[in-house]
């Protein structure tokens, strides 16, 4: 068995995946041997690991300056991927750099130089610019969820970043969608594509919801009752659109959490734990939310506005029916408004008159140590059971962080398992505990 292939399996174990689907084995023959790449897969089919086997065996352990570069649309889908490449354990340097965040924090992260660098094209140009890392062995680069990176608004820095780096040899450039034009100044020369687009079976259902009513309110607390307390997200085009809807579903009681550009990273992220780890089953989002986000598998997804084209329709449906399970997108149309073309279901669902339970069961709790600290999931394990009287089904999801962690624990549990903890010593740190 080669070095490689030993490497990979201990990966793939690590991850907890058993083997490589036919995407993600013809990418890693695929991409070592040819200069372009483009992979193009659905959403949830496993892009991420499809680029990052081949490309990470590319890399020389004995250079200590950064090999590869991958530029991403969103703040979540950089530190996603930086996540990714820690829990391979390769022993390779990664880090994450993005707006929104001090750029302090990325100069004491750089100066221990890393050999993988991901990042959003503002910020990287920004290092670029500063000269923060040495770009002479920079020779791969990786435009995750191109199309997003390549469009109108990230043109300039794009190509900005382009004109620096001469010295990339290999590139790769991943979507879920097809026909995008790639502009000149990526550099494309006669790319060798690999296209899954059409070849993932996928059970998605697509159902219209007529309203009577404008707003469709009213129409969305039914079709929610209707479906169930399921992980779904609603999408809406615009900001004051999702805190519109909010403050409804806020009245009704029904938990949710918010997710789109206009909010702080550290609010962003906290959403994200939240529906994770059970603490509210619906997201209120706008199309950043469509793609690149590590979130668990969607039984539905809700069109509360209707989207503007047609790749955003392809997007946000891609959030369920993923990996040949079912979903449903539900279409909620008020009964006097045009439906772009791209959008034809004869499929009408009149929500029963249910009145599903949507209450979540869990809590969450934020601790103010983490990986840093010496901090271990079974280090929180071990104190929410014995000091915080929990049993092991009792306890929910942990993530842990570089300096903090959050645990899930029931809510009719959630104070006195705050008293029982709170000011207590994790390793050697004196921890805070409280509701998230």
């Amino acid at each position: 068995m080669s070095r490689t292939i030993k490497n990979q399996a201990q990966i793939l174990a690590k991850l907890g995946i058993k083997q490589l689907n036919p995407m993600q084995e013809q990418a890693l023959l695929t991409i070592p041997a040819y200069p372009s790449t483009i992979l193009l897969s659905p959403t949830g089919t496993g892009k991420t690991l499809a680029f990052l086997l081949p490309v990470l065996n590319l890399l020389k352990p004995k250079l200590k300056e950064v090999q590869l570069l991958i530029i991403v649309p969103s703040r979540e889908l950089a530190i996603q991927i930086e996540q990714v490449i820690r829990d391979m354990g390769t022993g390779f340097k990664a880090n994450a750099v993005y707006g929104g965040r001090p750029i302090s924090k990325d100069k004491i992260e750089l100066a221990h130089t890393p050999a993988i660098l991901i990042g959003t094209p503002g910020r990287v140009l920004d290092h670029l610019d500063r000269e923060s890392f040495f770009i002479d062995d920079l020779n791969t680069i990786v435009l995750d969820e191109f199309d997003k990176s390549l469009e109108i608004g990230f043109e300039r820095e794009m190509g900005d970043i382009m004109d620096i780096l001469v010295n990339v040899k290999k590139r790769v450039l991943t979507s879920a969608t097809q026909n995008i034009k790639i502009p000149d100044f990526a550099r494309v020369k006669n790319p060798k594509v690999i296209d899954y687009t059409a070849a993932s079976i996928q059970e998605l259902a697509i159902k219209k919801v007529i309203s009577s009513e404008k707003d469709k309110l009213k129409t969305l607390v039914e079709l929610l009752k209707h479906i169930g307390n399921q992980p779904g997200i609603i999408f809406c085009n615009f900001k004051d659109t999702i805190n519109f809807v909010s403050e409804h579903l806020s009245r009704q009681n029904i938990e949710h959490g918010l997710f789109y550009g206009g909010l702080e990273q550290q609010e962003r992220e906290r959403a994200l734990i939240k529906f994770r780890n059970g603490t509210h089953q619906i997201i209120i989002a706008t199309d950043l939310a469509a793609r690149g986000l590590d979130i668990p598998e969607l039984k539905y997804i809700i069109h509360y506005q209707l989207p503007l084209k047609a790749e955003e329709f392809t997007h946000r449906n891609g959030r369920t029916a993923r990996m040949n399970a079912s979903g449903t997108a539900y279409v909620l149309q008020w009964n006097k408004e045009t439906v772009p073309d791209f959008i034809t279901t004869d499929n009408v669902l009149i929500p029963e008159n249910t009145t599903h339970n949507l209450e979540t069961e869990w809590a969450t709790v934020f601790i103010s140590g983490g990986r840093k600290d010496k901090i271990s999931k079974g280090d929180i394990a071990g104190l929410f059971f014995k000091q915080g009287g929990l049993n092991k089904n009792q306890l929910g999801v942990i993530e842990l962080k570089q300096d903090c962690a959050f645990v899930a624990v029931p809510k009719n549990k959630l104070y006195d398992v705050i008293e029982k903890t709170n000011n207590t010593r994790l390793k050697k740190k004196k921890v805070r505990i409280y509701a998230l």
